[in-house]
């Protein structure tokens, strides 16, 4: 049997071999009749002891720690005898400074935390735990002359990738909210237009937000009255919709909860294209220093005020929590500088891009615009090179002069079993690359907008590309007064450009309206993506756009073996797209 097939002890067995442990150590000292100590010598002892029979695991050094200073550890470390554990309560800049040094030391990070950082007399841990149900400002003011000491001395850019924050960004603009999301390394949850009706209000008026500019251009009035326009047809549009599809889709034998989320669901998804770009949105940001530091030099770099107002607003409330890593951020020759080159290339790029005298071009909802033509070929090569002492280059002369057979029982091999869509094949399946050019509703965007691990960009949202109309809209009367509605947004999108930019009147556009981005993603995710995306609970916006880039992979690139392995692609129609998922949801919660 190969080494890496060998199983290892499932959990519960790890757990009798850590209640056994304690057992013994209990029995050992009552035998002997005092506490453990130190002991006088540094051998390699098993990490645990273990139960007759038991399948014997990988031995880990157990560094001796004196009863006081386990009592101590123990405040600040999840345990103090296993080689993994967490960090607890510790400001997120103390937890930076401690992994600075350890990268620099040669000692345990328990034994490091002991002798360089527990008893310094202004800064040390104790000092700020002593404090830890006192003023919080305080201890974050000793952790940061601590962090600072030895960020300064064994420190660099990498060292902000360790503490990270928890922010809530409330009341921000649809157009706003693009730009907090468009950093990879963060993790984001942004409130859906799927499950709350938006026509709830703040006080006296709808869910949307006035921009400066346009108020400053004299346009204020207007803008209010074409957003309350949008926001009363949104109204009728989903509450006529719930009723319609309920005395279309009755309840049958599911749950009543089940079936009113379901419902209101397929509503809030017909209306949604109703929404102008100002809607207001909440988004829950959890990142590192570092990622945050990136994002508001983007935003002070922005040319709507909104963004710019909003990322100060952030930098003071994160300064609050992780300060020491944000220092540069507003810094004139730092931070400042670093816009400023941001702001000047953008500037710089958009003045030729208006020199290009072309006329708008019509194109399908997904054109394949890049692939590699020996994308199959140089995937086998990748699936093979871990396995074998062979160069890069060797392998794609073998993988060239294998049949397509051979070829295809190597990528069948990659692939495996996959018994769902979430066991997606290893990294060799990252050496394809596709491009696609995508041209849907702003609705549809925001979702596919939000995977990262891929390279996207957008153009502006403008009334340039136009807007469907839902298909269930037709059959009613309601698809005449989402034409109103939708003239009407485009009529004062033009004025709010002429008397502002094309940047300031994206807010005015209605997310029914289409936009055109580039999404470039390797086979692995487009694995990820398009299987996701194309379930029959997805937007019909959204899966439509799924099903093509699937299709054109297959007929375009012609490369049958990766779109064959994508098992998981749903092409199927579906009348009520959450029903399945909410039934599923509906189980977990009678199950717990």
């Amino acid at each position: 049997m190969r080494a890496d097939t060998v199983p290892g002890p499932t959990a519960r067995q790890v757990e009798e071999n850590d209640e056994w442990h304690d057992r013994d150590n209990k029995n050992r000292g009552e035998q002997q009749g005092h506490e453990r100590t130190k002991p006088d010598h540094a051998d390699r002892v098993p990490a645990r002891r273990m139960a007759p029979g038991t399948i014997r695991p990988v031995e880990f050094y157990r560094e001796p720690f004196t009863d006081d200073e386990t009592r101590v550890l123990s405040r600040f470390f999840s345990n103090v005898d296993k080689p993994v554990f967490t960090l607890l309560n510790l400001p997120e800049v103390v937890k930076g400074a401690l992994f600075a040094r350890y990268s620099r030391s040669g000692k345990s990070l328990r034994r490091l935390f002991l002798d360089e950082f527990l008893n310094e007399a202004d800064t040390g841990i104790e000092t700020i735990a002593q404090r830890i149900q006192g003023d919080p400002l305080y201890s974050l003011r000793r952790a940061e002359k601590l962090y600072d000491r030895v960020f300064f001395e064994f420190g660099d850019d990498s060292v902000a990738q360790l503490g990270g924050a928890h922010i809530a960004c409330e009341q921000a603009s649809n157009v706003l909210t693009k730009v907090l999301e468009w950093g990879r390394l963060a993790s984001y949850l942004e409130q859906s237009t799927r499950y709350i009706y938006y026509d709830s209000r703040f006080g006296d008026r709808y869910r949307y937000m006035t921009p400066p500019e346009i108020e400053r251009a004299g346009l204020g009035r207007r803008h209010r009255a074409t957003m309350d326009l949008l926001f009363d047809t949104y109204s009728k549009v989903v509450r006529t919709m719930t009723d319609v599809y309920a005395d279309r889709f009755p309840r049958g034998d599911d749950p009543e909860r089940v079936w009113k989320a379901t419902i209101r669901a397929k509503a809030c998804d017909t209306a949604r294209g109703l929404l102008p770009a100002s809607t207001l949105s909440n988004v829950g940001i959890f990142a590192s220093g570092q990622a945050y530091e990136m994002a508001l030099l983007r935003m002070q770099a922005h040319p709507l005020e909104e963004v710019r107002e909003y990322g100060a607003l952030m930098l003071s409330e994160l300064r609050k929590v992780i300060p020491s890593f944000l220092k540069r951020v507003d810094v004139d020759d730092r931070g400042v500088a670093w816009s400023t080159y941001l702001a000047n290339t953008r500037r710089a790029v958009g003045q030729i891009a208006d020199r290009i005298a072309v006329s708008t071009d019509k194109l399908p909802l997904v054109t394949l615009t890049d692939w590699d033509p020996d994308a199959e070929v140089k995937l086998v090569a990748a699936a093979l090179y871990p396995h074998t002492k062979l160069a890069d280059s060797t392998l794609l002369e073998i993988a060239r002069a294998m049949s397509r057979q051979e070829r295809a029982t190597v990528i069948e091999a990659l692939v495996g079993d996959r018994t769902n869509r979430r066991h997606r094949p290893g990294r060799a399946m990252e050496r394809p690359a596709y491009r696609f050019d995508v041209l849907c509703d702003y609705g549809a965007f925001r979702d596919l907008q939000r995977h990262r691990m891929l390279t996207i960009d957008w153009q502006e949202l403008t009334t340039t590309h136009g807007y469907d109309v839902p298909d269930d809209l037709v059959e009613t009367n309601l698809a005449t007064d989402w034409e109103r509605a939708m003239s009407r947004a485009a009529s004062f999108h033009s004025d709010v450009e002429a008397a502002t930019s094309s940047t300031v009147a994206q807010y005015v556009v209605p997310f029914g309206y289409k936009i055109r981005f580039v999404m470039e993603m390797n086979a692995r995710e487009a694995f990820h993506l398009i299987e996701l995306r194309s379930q029959p609970a997805g937007h019909v916006g959204y899966r439509r756009v799924a099903q093509e880039m699937h299709r054109q992979i297959r007929d375009v690139a012609g490369h049958h073996l990766i779109a064959d392995a994508m098992s998981y692609v749903d092409y199927s129609s579906t009348d009520l797209e959450r029903l399945e998922s909410e039934r599923r949801a509906e189980q977990r919660r009678r199950n717990t």
